[in-house]
Protein backbone atom coordinates (compact mmCIF):
# COMPACT_ATOMS: atom_id res chain seq x y z
CA UNK A 1 0.00 0.00 0.00
CA UNK A 2 1.42 3.39 -1.01
CA UNK A 3 2.20 5.96 1.64
CA UNK A 4 0.41 9.29 1.96
CA UNK A 5 2.26 12.50 1.26
CA UNK A 6 3.91 13.69 4.47
CA UNK A 7 2.69 17.25 3.98
CA UNK A 8 -0.88 15.97 3.64
CA UNK A 9 -0.46 13.86 6.78
CA UNK A 10 0.37 16.96 8.86
CA UNK A 11 -1.97 19.23 6.90
CA UNK A 12 0.68 21.80 5.97
CA UNK A 13 1.84 23.30 2.68
CA UNK A 14 5.02 22.08 1.02
CA UNK A 15 6.89 25.29 1.83
CA UNK A 16 5.66 25.48 5.45
CA UNK A 17 8.25 26.75 7.97
CA UNK A 18 9.46 24.46 10.76
CA UNK A 19 7.47 26.19 13.51
CA UNK A 20 4.26 25.57 11.55
CA UNK A 21 5.22 21.91 11.06
CA UNK A 22 5.88 21.52 14.78
CA UNK A 23 2.60 23.21 15.70
CA UNK A 24 0.65 20.92 13.37
CA UNK A 25 2.42 17.88 14.76
CA UNK A 26 1.68 18.85 18.38
CA UNK A 27 -2.03 19.19 17.66
CA UNK A 28 -2.29 15.89 15.81
CA UNK A 29 -0.07 13.94 18.22
CA UNK A 30 -2.22 14.94 21.17
CA UNK A 31 -5.39 14.08 19.25
CA UNK A 32 -4.32 10.62 18.14
CA UNK A 33 -2.17 9.49 21.07
CA UNK A 34 -3.33 5.92 21.87
CA UNK A 35 -3.78 6.79 25.54
CA UNK A 36 -6.26 9.52 24.60
CA UNK A 37 -8.01 8.74 21.32
CA UNK A 38 -10.83 6.19 21.16
CA UNK A 39 -10.72 5.89 17.36
CA UNK A 40 -10.02 2.45 15.93
CA UNK A 41 -7.25 3.79 13.68
CA UNK A 42 -5.63 6.03 16.31
CA UNK A 43 -2.56 3.82 16.63
CA UNK A 44 -1.87 3.83 12.89
CA UNK A 45 -2.47 7.58 12.58
CA UNK A 46 -0.21 8.28 15.55
CA UNK A 47 2.64 6.35 13.93
CA UNK A 48 1.96 8.04 10.59
CA UNK A 49 2.13 11.62 11.89
CA UNK A 50 5.27 10.83 13.89
CA UNK A 51 6.89 9.42 10.78
CA UNK A 52 5.92 12.52 8.80
CA UNK A 53 7.22 14.85 11.49
CA UNK A 54 10.56 13.05 11.77
CA UNK A 55 11.18 13.54 8.05
CA UNK A 56 9.84 17.08 7.55
CA UNK A 57 11.40 18.60 10.67
CA UNK A 58 14.89 17.37 9.72
CA UNK A 59 16.34 19.68 7.04
CA UNK A 60 18.41 16.99 5.33
CA UNK A 61 15.66 14.38 5.30
CA UNK A 62 13.12 16.95 4.13
CA UNK A 63 15.34 18.04 1.22
CA UNK A 64 15.74 14.40 0.13
CA UNK A 65 11.99 13.82 0.42
CA UNK A 66 11.14 16.98 -1.54
CA UNK A 67 13.44 15.86 -4.35
CA UNK A 68 12.85 12.10 -4.53
CA UNK A 69 9.69 11.46 -2.49
CA UNK A 70 9.26 8.25 -0.48
CA UNK A 71 11.59 6.41 -2.83
CA UNK A 72 14.48 8.60 -1.80
CA UNK A 73 13.97 7.60 1.82
CA UNK A 74 13.60 3.91 1.16
CA UNK A 75 10.08 3.93 2.64
CA UNK A 76 7.89 3.48 -0.42
CA UNK A 77 6.24 0.28 0.70
CA UNK A 78 4.76 -1.28 3.76
CA UNK A 79 3.17 0.37 6.74
CA UNK A 80 3.49 0.51 10.48
CA UNK A 81 7.03 1.40 11.62
CA UNK A 82 8.60 0.92 8.17
CA UNK A 83 9.51 4.59 7.93
CA UNK A 84 11.42 4.35 11.23
CA UNK A 85 13.59 1.46 10.17
CA UNK A 86 14.70 2.69 6.75
CA UNK A 87 17.99 4.15 5.60
CA UNK A 88 17.76 7.06 8.03
CA UNK A 89 17.50 4.86 11.15
CA UNK A 90 14.13 6.18 12.40
CA UNK A 91 13.04 6.21 16.04
CA UNK A 92 10.22 4.94 18.20
CA UNK A 93 7.27 7.38 17.80
CA UNK A 94 7.02 7.74 21.57
CA UNK A 95 10.59 9.03 21.70
CA UNK A 96 9.68 11.76 19.21
CA UNK A 97 6.54 12.58 21.19
CA UNK A 98 8.48 12.89 24.46
CA UNK A 99 11.15 15.02 22.77
CA UNK A 100 8.60 17.52 21.42
CA UNK A 101 6.31 17.62 24.44
CA UNK A 102 9.05 17.47 27.08
CA UNK A 103 7.19 14.91 29.19
CA UNK A 104 4.02 17.01 29.42
CA UNK A 105 0.63 15.56 30.04
CA UNK A 106 1.75 12.28 31.62
CA UNK A 107 1.47 10.32 28.34
CA UNK A 108 3.26 7.02 27.86
CA UNK A 109 6.81 7.02 29.13
CA UNK A 110 7.19 10.75 29.58
CA UNK A 111 5.77 10.81 33.11
CA UNK A 112 7.87 7.86 34.22
CA UNK A 113 11.04 9.37 32.78
CA UNK A 114 10.34 12.62 34.57
CA UNK A 115 9.79 10.75 37.83
CA UNK A 116 13.11 8.96 37.40
CA UNK A 117 14.90 12.25 36.75
CA UNK A 118 13.31 13.63 39.90
CA UNK A 119 14.45 10.62 41.95
CA UNK A 120 18.00 10.96 40.64
CA UNK A 121 18.14 14.75 40.83
CA UNK A 122 18.88 16.95 43.86
CA UNK A 123 16.12 17.01 46.47
CA UNK A 124 15.72 19.44 49.33
CA UNK A 125 15.87 18.01 52.84
CA UNK A 126 12.81 17.77 55.06
CA UNK A 127 11.72 20.69 57.24
CA UNK A 128 11.70 20.13 61.00
CA UNK A 129 9.52 21.55 63.79
CA UNK A 130 10.52 22.18 67.39
CA UNK A 131 7.92 23.24 70.01
CA UNK A 132 9.56 25.52 72.58
CA UNK A 133 7.86 26.52 75.85
CA UNK A 134 8.94 29.94 77.18
CA UNK A 135 7.97 32.15 80.10
CA UNK A 136 5.59 35.08 79.69
CA UNK A 137 8.35 37.61 80.45
CA UNK A 138 10.70 35.94 77.94
CA UNK A 139 8.12 36.42 75.21
CA UNK A 140 7.75 40.09 76.13
CA UNK A 141 11.42 41.04 76.41
CA UNK A 142 13.10 38.41 74.22
CA UNK A 143 15.66 35.78 75.13
CA UNK A 144 18.24 33.40 73.69
CA UNK A 145 17.67 29.68 74.15
CA UNK A 146 19.77 26.64 73.37
CA UNK A 147 18.04 23.60 71.95
CA UNK A 148 19.12 20.12 70.82
CA UNK A 149 17.78 18.84 67.51
CA UNK A 150 18.14 15.28 66.14
CA UNK A 151 18.32 15.49 62.37
CA UNK A 152 19.63 13.64 59.33
CA UNK A 153 22.97 14.92 58.08
CA UNK A 154 25.09 14.02 55.08
CA UNK A 155 27.54 11.24 55.90
CA UNK A 156 30.98 12.80 56.21
CA UNK A 157 32.76 9.62 55.20
CA UNK A 158 31.09 9.03 51.84
CA UNK A 159 29.86 12.64 51.28
CA UNK A 160 26.38 11.30 50.65
CA UNK A 161 27.41 8.98 47.78
CA UNK A 162 26.39 5.91 49.84
CA UNK A 163 29.46 4.05 48.57
CA UNK A 164 32.57 3.19 50.55
CA UNK A 165 35.36 5.69 49.74
CA UNK A 166 37.46 4.39 46.86
CA UNK A 167 34.49 2.67 45.25
CA UNK A 168 31.65 3.99 43.13
CA UNK A 169 28.09 3.14 42.22
CA UNK A 170 27.45 0.65 39.41
CA UNK A 171 24.85 0.76 36.69
CA UNK A 172 21.87 -1.33 37.71
CA UNK A 173 21.94 -4.54 35.61
CA UNK A 174 18.21 -5.05 36.08
CA UNK A 175 17.11 -1.84 34.36
CA UNK A 176 20.36 -0.96 32.60
CA UNK A 177 20.57 2.33 34.47
CA UNK A 178 17.16 3.67 33.46
CA UNK A 179 15.50 3.13 36.85
CA UNK A 180 12.50 1.64 35.02
CA UNK A 181 11.31 -1.79 33.98
CA UNK A 182 9.34 -1.74 30.72
CA UNK A 183 7.09 -4.55 29.59
CA UNK A 184 5.35 -4.31 26.23
CA UNK A 185 2.00 -5.95 25.55
CA UNK A 186 1.10 -5.38 21.95
CA UNK A 187 1.34 -1.65 21.30
CA UNK A 188 1.04 -0.63 24.94
CA UNK A 189 4.04 -0.36 27.27
CA UNK A 190 3.79 -0.91 31.02
CA UNK A 191 6.44 0.98 33.00
CA UNK A 192 7.29 0.34 36.65
CA UNK A 193 10.05 1.44 39.00
CA UNK A 194 12.99 -0.93 39.14
CA UNK A 195 12.73 -2.83 42.42
CA UNK A 196 16.44 -3.56 42.60
CA UNK A 197 17.74 0.04 42.46
CA UNK A 198 14.51 1.73 43.62
CA UNK A 199 14.47 3.88 40.50
CA UNK A 200 17.96 5.34 40.99
CA UNK A 201 19.45 3.54 38.01
CA UNK A 202 22.48 2.47 40.02
CA UNK A 203 23.38 0.06 42.79
CA UNK A 204 25.99 0.24 45.53
CA UNK A 205 28.25 -2.81 45.47
CA UNK A 206 30.30 -1.64 48.49
CA UNK A 207 28.05 0.38 50.82
CA UNK A 208 29.65 2.93 53.10
CA UNK A 209 30.30 1.27 56.45
CA UNK A 210 29.70 4.50 58.37
CA UNK A 211 26.13 5.13 57.14
CA UNK A 212 25.33 1.58 55.98
CA UNK A 213 24.83 2.84 52.44
CA UNK A 214 22.15 5.37 53.32
CA UNK A 215 24.24 8.46 52.60
CA UNK A 216 22.96 10.13 55.79
CA UNK A 217 23.31 9.76 59.54
CA UNK A 218 21.09 10.97 62.38
CA UNK A 219 22.98 13.33 64.67
CA UNK A 220 21.97 15.62 67.52
CA UNK A 221 22.95 19.26 67.07
CA UNK A 222 22.92 22.05 69.65
CA UNK A 223 21.58 25.33 68.26
CA UNK A 224 21.08 28.82 69.69
CA UNK A 225 17.68 30.37 68.99
CA UNK A 226 17.35 34.14 69.33
CA UNK A 227 13.78 35.02 70.33
CA UNK A 228 12.98 38.69 69.66
CA UNK A 229 11.00 40.84 72.10
CA UNK A 230 7.26 40.90 71.55
CA UNK A 231 6.65 37.38 70.26
CA UNK A 232 3.34 35.72 71.08
CA UNK A 233 1.99 32.24 71.57
CA UNK A 234 2.24 30.30 68.29
CA UNK A 235 4.92 32.53 66.76
CA UNK A 236 7.17 30.59 64.36
CA UNK A 237 10.88 31.34 64.08
CA UNK A 238 12.53 29.96 60.95
CA UNK A 239 16.14 28.83 61.06
CA UNK A 240 17.09 28.56 57.40
CA UNK A 241 19.10 25.49 56.45
CA UNK A 242 18.90 23.90 59.91
CA UNK A 243 16.52 21.12 58.85
CA UNK A 244 17.52 17.73 57.51
CA UNK A 245 20.19 17.35 54.86
CA UNK A 246 19.16 17.22 51.22
CA UNK A 247 19.65 14.21 48.97
CA UNK A 248 21.76 13.99 45.81
CA UNK A 249 23.39 17.34 46.55
CA UNK A 250 20.12 19.13 47.28
CA UNK A 251 19.88 21.95 49.85
CA UNK A 252 18.95 21.24 53.49
CA UNK A 253 15.49 21.93 54.83
CA UNK A 254 14.57 24.54 57.43
CA UNK A 255 13.89 24.33 61.15
CA UNK A 256 10.74 25.99 62.46
CA UNK A 257 10.70 26.78 66.18
CA UNK A 258 7.10 27.19 67.37
CA UNK A 259 6.77 29.15 70.61
CA UNK A 260 4.41 28.11 73.39
CA UNK A 261 4.12 31.01 75.84
CA UNK A 262 3.19 30.03 79.39
CA UNK A 263 0.33 32.06 80.96
CA UNK A 264 1.13 34.69 83.59
CA UNK A 265 -0.31 34.51 87.09
CA UNK A 266 -2.14 37.86 86.81
CA UNK A 267 -1.26 39.59 83.51
CA UNK A 268 -3.34 38.92 80.41
CA UNK A 269 -2.14 39.88 76.97
CA UNK A 270 -4.21 41.36 74.14
CA UNK A 271 -1.99 42.03 71.13
CA UNK A 272 0.55 44.57 72.44
CA UNK A 273 -1.42 45.57 75.55
CA UNK A 274 -1.36 44.02 79.00
CA UNK A 275 -4.42 43.76 81.23
CA UNK A 276 -4.54 43.42 85.01
CA UNK A 277 -7.26 43.73 87.64
CA UNK A 278 -6.62 45.78 90.82
CA UNK A 279 -8.76 45.68 93.96
CA UNK A 280 -9.07 48.90 96.03
CA UNK A 281 -11.10 49.64 99.17
CA UNK A 282 -14.09 51.95 99.24
CA UNK A 283 -12.11 54.78 100.83
CA UNK A 284 -9.48 54.69 98.07
CA UNK A 285 -12.18 54.63 95.44
CA UNK A 286 -14.17 57.46 97.02
CA UNK A 287 -11.35 59.77 98.10
CA UNK A 288 -8.69 58.83 95.56
CA UNK A 289 -5.20 57.55 96.34
CA UNK A 290 -1.76 56.84 94.95
CA UNK A 291 -0.76 53.17 94.92
CA UNK A 292 2.05 51.02 93.53
CA UNK A 293 0.88 48.68 90.79
CA UNK A 294 2.85 45.76 89.29
CA UNK A 295 4.24 46.07 85.78
CA UNK A 296 6.65 43.87 83.85
CA UNK A 297 9.32 46.48 84.61
CA UNK A 298 8.66 46.43 88.38
CA UNK A 299 6.21 48.42 90.51
CA UNK A 300 4.93 51.73 89.14
CA UNK A 301 3.14 54.54 91.10
CA UNK A 302 -0.40 55.20 89.87
CA UNK A 303 -3.03 57.72 90.93
CA UNK A 304 -6.57 56.52 91.59
CA UNK A 305 -8.97 59.41 90.93
CA UNK A 306 -11.56 60.23 93.56
CA UNK A 307 -14.92 58.71 92.78
CA UNK A 308 -13.47 55.69 90.94
CA UNK A 309 -16.06 52.99 90.23
CA UNK A 310 -15.77 49.23 89.75
CA UNK A 311 -14.94 48.54 86.11
CA UNK A 312 -13.11 51.83 85.52
CA UNK A 313 -9.92 51.41 83.50
CA UNK A 314 -6.69 53.30 84.12
CA UNK A 315 -4.04 53.22 81.39
CA UNK A 316 -0.28 53.21 81.91
CA UNK A 317 1.18 54.11 78.53
CA UNK A 318 4.27 52.33 77.28
CA UNK A 319 4.13 49.56 79.90
CA UNK A 320 2.85 46.86 77.59
CA UNK A 321 4.52 44.50 75.10
CA UNK A 322 7.10 45.66 72.52
CA UNK A 323 5.56 45.96 69.04
CA UNK A 324 7.28 43.41 66.86
CA UNK A 325 8.09 44.40 63.28
CA UNK A 326 8.33 41.90 60.41
CA UNK A 327 12.11 42.14 60.47
CA UNK A 328 12.20 41.01 64.11
CA UNK A 329 12.91 44.45 65.62
CA UNK A 330 10.56 46.29 67.97
CA UNK A 331 8.96 49.69 67.56
CA UNK A 332 7.66 51.11 70.84
CA UNK A 333 5.47 49.31 73.34
CA UNK A 334 1.81 48.84 74.02
CA UNK A 335 0.05 49.94 77.21
CA UNK A 336 -0.93 48.39 80.51
CA UNK A 337 -4.62 48.66 81.32
CA UNK A 338 -5.66 48.38 84.98
CA UNK A 339 -9.30 47.49 85.64
CA UNK A 340 -10.45 48.68 89.09
CA UNK A 341 -12.54 46.50 91.34
CA UNK A 342 -13.92 48.30 94.43
CA UNK A 343 -13.72 45.80 97.27
CA UNK A 344 -16.56 45.85 99.80
CA UNK A 345 -15.38 44.76 103.26
CA UNK A 346 -17.06 41.64 104.61
CA UNK A 347 -15.67 41.82 108.16
CA UNK A 348 -15.73 45.14 110.04
CA UNK A 349 -14.38 46.12 113.43
CA UNK A 350 -16.62 47.99 115.87
CA UNK A 351 -14.92 51.28 115.05
CA UNK A 352 -15.24 50.73 111.27
CA UNK A 353 -18.90 49.87 111.60
CA UNK A 354 -19.58 53.06 113.62
CA UNK A 355 -17.73 55.20 111.10
CA UNK A 356 -19.60 53.68 108.15
CA UNK A 357 -22.87 54.09 110.00
CA UNK A 358 -22.18 57.80 110.48
CA UNK A 359 -21.17 58.06 106.79
CA UNK A 360 -24.31 56.24 105.69
CA UNK A 361 -26.51 58.77 107.44
CA UNK A 362 -25.07 61.52 105.26
CA UNK A 363 -25.48 59.67 101.95
CA UNK A 364 -28.51 59.60 99.66
CA UNK A 365 -30.38 56.35 100.23
CA UNK A 366 -32.54 56.52 97.14
CA UNK A 367 -32.01 53.50 94.88
CA UNK A 368 -31.68 54.68 91.30
CA UNK A 369 -31.29 52.22 88.39
CA UNK A 370 -28.06 52.84 86.51
CA UNK A 371 -28.33 53.82 82.88
CA UNK A 372 -26.38 51.49 80.64
CA UNK A 373 -23.34 53.18 79.16
CA UNK A 374 -23.38 53.88 75.45
CA UNK A 375 -20.88 52.33 73.06
CA UNK A 376 -18.90 55.58 72.94
CA UNK A 377 -18.83 55.83 76.75
CA UNK A 378 -17.39 52.31 76.97
CA UNK A 379 -14.92 53.16 74.21
CA UNK A 380 -13.73 56.26 76.12
CA UNK A 381 -13.37 54.21 79.30
CA UNK A 382 -11.34 51.57 77.52
CA UNK A 383 -8.92 54.08 75.98
CA UNK A 384 -8.78 56.38 79.00
CA UNK A 385 -9.96 59.48 77.13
Amino acid sequence: MSKRDYYDVLGVAKGAPKDEIKKAYRQLARKYHPDVSKEDEAEAKFKEINEAYEILFDDQKRATYDRFGHAGLGTSGGSGFGGFSGGFGGRDPFEIFEEVFGGLGGFGRAGASGARRQRNGPRQGADLRYDMPIEFEEAVFGVEKEIEIPRKETCAKCSGSRAEPGTSALRCPECNGTGEIRRQTGFFINISTCSRCQGRGEIIASPCRECQGRGQLTKTRRLTVKIPAGVDNGTQIRLTGEGEAGAMGGPPGNLYVVLQVKPHSYFRRNNDDLHIELAVNIAQAALGDEVDVPTLDGTEPMKIPAGTQTGDVIRLRGKGVPRLRRDGTSAGRGDELITINVRTPTSLSKEQRELLTQLGKTLDKEVVPQKEKSFFDRLRDAFGV
